[in-house]
């Protein structure tokens, strides 16, 4: 039936097309968040931290990463890894360096 077809196209936009955008959009805000953090003088390697405490309080209640608008926190981790090099070069080269404790 037309329905069921239009259902079936719903879905593959969806799973296609929206999900994967949204997805994209978190992981470039991670990283303008890792350099913005990073040249304001604040350590972007705790970034890591914050995603493995998000992944620990989570625990395993998430939907699989190709059904969700957001990275999976192991995602996260790994895209802020590999940019870290480039992060800590605007953190080191920071004049100040906040003390939040």
């Amino acid at each position: 039936s037309s329905n069921v077809i239009m259902a079936g196209l719903g879905l593959g936009v969806q799973v296609g097309v929206q999900l994967p955008f949204g997805r994209t959009h978190e992981t470039e805000a991670d990283l303008i968040g890792l350099e913005l953090m990073a040249r304001a003088g604040f350590d972007p390697k705790e970034s890591i931290t914050l995603w493995e405490n998000m992944a620990k309080a989570s625990g395993d209640n998430r939907q699989p990463e190709l059904l969700s608008t957001h990275p999976l926190p192991t995602t996260r981790i790994s895209n802020l890894s590999n940019n870290m090099d480039n992060a800590m070069l605007f953190y080191n080269a920071a004049t100040t360096k906040p003390n939040c404790s």
